[in-house]
């Protein structure tokens, strides 16, 4: 009952609000930064830290500057977010636009179904997730997500992702639901955020990403090759306030023929090419290096 209860408050907050056009919600994003960095100071100590080490030959005035920046343009992500919930698809398909959709037709048309399409947390991944309409009706998008613990925001992020005909799939039932979308050649592209740390039981892959050694996710690679699945890379860009690009990279369209681990180093130096353009836009408030490597 009380998870019930905090989804209808939030469900109502997040519809009020999501009504209001889009250069009104950007000043309140500008009152939400204030809020967020100089008051409740979120995760300060995790972004200087990461912004620091990732970036040794900036000096403390460029890295300040560069983590309001950072700060602004997470406050945008969370406004963006909340207008999911009354935003047109007509609107969201020219805020958000996928520049090369013709990669996914080509690999369709030569008989492939699924995709596997590997993106970090960089720009407004969540616009994204209603992007279908872009496919014409030639591909879904279902998208890998970890349930969140709180029932009631699980459920909120959840309608949020979904409003555009895209579906979800749970991170533990991707092996079974992937294989089961090819057996029934349902064209199918399942988007991976492939730039989180891996937990302690998946440090199977280690790398220089940032100018740090890191561990990187496999899953993506494990399950292509497994599978046999075309693998993308979105290349993401945030043209202005409210607008971003995608531009789709094809990694491989031969996964299970490829190395061991070439699909996750080439994905992650591709990662890292994507950031570097514009660091400001990437998520620096996760804890993306917690684990060291050890002998």
């Amino acid at each position: 009952m009380g998870n019930t209860i905090l989804y209808a408050i939030l469900f109502l907050w997040v519809k009020i609000h999501a009504i209001l056009p889009l250069p009104v919600l950007f000043v309140l994003s500008d009152i939400l930064y204030f809020f967020i960095y100089y008051v409740a100071r979120y995760r300060k100590k995790i972004v200087g830290n990461n912004l620091k080490n990732s970036f040794p030959d900036k000096t403390e005035k460029e890295l300040r500057k560069l983590e309001r920046r950072f700060y602004h343009h997470f406050a945008d992500y969370i406004i963006e977010t909340v207008k999911l919930a009354h935003i047109s698809q007509e609107e969201l398909l020219r805020r958000a636009n996928i520049r090369n959709p013709e990669l996914i037709y080509d690999l369709l048309d030569r008989g492939h179904t699924c995709f596997i399409l590997m993106m970090g947390h960089y720009g407004n991944w969540e616009w994204f997730s209603g992007v279908t309409a872009r496919f014409e009706g030639r591909a879904t998008i279902y998208q890998v997500y970890r349930p969140l613990s709180n029932k009631a925001f699980d459920r909120l992020f959840m309608y949020l992702r979904t409003r555009f005909h895209s579906f979800g799939i749970k991170k533990n039932d991707t092996v079974r639901d992937m294989i089961r979308l090819k057996r029934n050649g349902t064209p199918a592209l399942l988007p991976f955020l492939a730039d989180q740390t891996p937990s302690k039981a998946n440090l199977h892959y280690w790398t220089m990403f940032l100018n740090q050694e890191s561990a990187i996710l496999t899953g993506p690679e494990r399950i292509a090759k497994k599978l046999d699945m075309p693998v993308i890379f979105a290349d993401a860009i945030k043209v202005k306030r409210g607008y971003y690009t995608v531009d789709f990279r094809l990694i491989t369209d031969r996964a299970g023929e490829t190395d061991e681990f070439r699909i996750t180093e080439e994905y992650t130096r591709l990662m890292e090419k994507t950031i570097l353009r514009d660091p400001a836009y990437w998520l620096w408030t996760h804890k993306r290096w917690k684990h060291k490597r050890t002998d």
